[in-house]
């Protein structure tokens, strides 16, 4: 058992290294194309995009959960070996998304369209730009739920290789399409343009992903057909499941609309830039999360809870320290950051941006849990609570707005149920796992706030020590990442986890110095 926790670990952290080259390209192409489409498409159109394709992702309400119960149950059956029964699920899913797609056009076309041009606050010249948006948003949105069986295989078969190729193509092309947006010597409608190309991209890697699994997994090889079984598993999964896919989206993208309707588009732009900077921050530890959330499961069908408790204990530190690392600096230099990146800083960004980080803080600590909740299967009664308990964001931000609330109570808000839903997720999983929700509290939470609260002490005197510039920001950089990476290794790491990094950094620093001796 030993060696195959072993051979476990080398495979997550093989897998991390290929997400991390992914997300290292991706970060800085996201960061560089963020301030050129702002600056090519200005504030309100940069807005109008945002809260345009947050309306289209609202429709997600309806596929996120049947998305999420694919995803489990092609890793649940590849880790019980089950071919015939993972055949079965491939064929249903393609099935699903396919009348799922369908559905999704039927409602966009009718509801979401009275919506958007009766609703919604968009200034009368950029209506017609809006609708083309919004058509884009809603083919984009389709082509995406084609791909989910096959992104699900290839993070079952943990193929993290392929899918952070698949992902750095995918940010080339993204980048080609800004540079053109800006850069083109001749005149057209940015915005307009830009959508339809996202959405041409989209249709290009959906062909690119059917051709790899179609030649490397047997089971894409099904055609969509109904199997009772699988689509009442599945089915069932998903009812509940939709609880807490709706609550995330009404978070998200249904309070973006609600600030849009209370402030108009241009707090859209901030919250827009905010959710940029939260995606690639968010990528050190989701792609980490990424790497794991695969033998979390299989190893909750296989059996092996030991080594599932623990999985799921070290994932929820390791993707907070990860996450904290790039954080600190970025909460502490938020204003000058902005300024550097975006010239023209948006109103409220500064402060959205810094919340964010603060809500995706909270947030990375239940991701090990959520999968763990969703490997059993058993999810009713968690969804009950867990997902009704989430779905007070939207209303209790509607009710704060109404009552004159400025646009960054909605964080505040955000980030108390956060911590509501990770005590309930703790409590459910006791009762259903024998996760100790003690020794989570303890081994966990205490580990990372007292982590963090000895890693950020230096930063902060440095930062209040030295003048604004340039200059100060590279020294808290830097001393954030050295303040982190010391209190993680002598405070948040066990004596077994301090040994095996040191080594594993001292085998790479060898490896390194031999090469440039040679």
């Amino acid at each position: 058992m030993d060696a195959q926790y072993t051979e476990n670990t080398k495979r997550i952290a093989k897998n991390t290294v290929y997400l991390y080259g992914r997300m290292l390209l991706g970060m800085i192409v996201s960061l560089y194309t963020s301030r050129v489409i702002l600056n090519a498409l200005g504030v309100v159109d940069y807005g109008i995009q945002n809260v345009v394709g947050g309306l289209v992702s609202m429709f997600s309400l309806i596929s996120s959960a049947l998305s999420a119960s694919i995803s489990r149950f092609i890793t649940f059956e590849l880790g019980a070996g089950n071919e015939k029964r993972l055949r079965q699920v491939f064929s249903t899913s393609l099935l699903i998304q396919i009348g799922l797609g369908l559905i999704v056009l039927l409602i966009a076309e009718t509801a979401g369209l009275w919506f958007l041009n009766h609703k919604m606050v968009i200034p009368a010249d950029r209506l017609y730009a809006a609708n083309w948006i919004f058509q884009a948003s809603v083919f984009s949105f389709i082509i995406g739920l084609l791909s989910c069986p096959y992104n699900a295989l290839l993070v079952a078969y943990e193929r993290m290789n392929i899918f952070a190729y698949f992902g750095i193509f995918n940010i080339f092309m993204n980048l080609a399409i800004v540079l053109f947006v800006a850069y083109a010597p001749f005149n057209f409608d940015k915005l307009i343009v830009y959508s339809v190309s996202l959405m041409a991209i989209g249709f290009i890697m959906q062909f690119v992903l059917w051709r790899y699994c179609f030649k490397h997994f047997a089971e894409s090889h099904e055609l969509p057909r109904f199997y009772k079984q699988s689509w009442q598993e599945m089915s069932g999964f998903a009812g509940w499941n939709a609880i807490g896919c709706t609550a995330g989206i009404l978070k998200d993208q249904g309070v973006n609309v609600l600030i849009n309707l209370f402030f108009g588009p241009a707090v859209n732009a901030a919250r827009g830039i905010a959710g940029s900077v939260s995606t690639a921050v968010g990528s050190f530890s989701g792609n980490f999360m990424t790497a794991v959330n695969p033998q979390i499961t299989k190893s909750y069908a296989s059996g092996e809870h030991e080594y599932l408790f623990m999985l799921v204990q070290r994932s929820s530190r390791f993707g907070f320290y990860l996450l904290l690392c790039i954080s600190l600096p970025i909460i502490l230099e938020t204003q000058f950051v902005l300024t550097l990146w975006l010239k023209t800083v948006p109103q409220y960004a500064v402060l959205f941006v810094k919340l964010t980080l603060f809500c995706s803080l909270i947030e990375i600590l239940s991701n090990s849990l959520i999968t763990l909740q969703v490997a059993t299967g058993k999810i009713r009664n968690y969804q009950i609570a867990v997902g009704g308990l989430l779905l007070m964001n939207f209303p209790v931000s509607w009710l704060a707005l109404k009552l004159g609330a400025q646009p960054w109570m909605v964080y505040l808000i955000a980030i108390v149920i956060g911590v509501g839903c990770m005590l309930l997720r703790l409590w459910f999983l006791r009762k259903m796992v024998g996760l100790s929700m003690r020794a989570y509290l303890k081994d966990v939470v205490l580990n990372v706030l007292v982590t963090a609260g000895a890693a950020i002490v230096i930063p902060v005197v440095v930062f209040f020590l030295l003048p604004d510039g340039f200059a100060r920001l590279v020294i808290v950089a830097l001393v954030s990442f050295a303040s982190t990476a010391v209190s993680t290794l002598y405070v948040g790491c066990t004596a077994g986890e301090r040994s095996f990094i040191l080594s594993k950094f001292k085998m790479a620093a060898s490896k390194l110095a031999f090469s440039f001796s040679r």
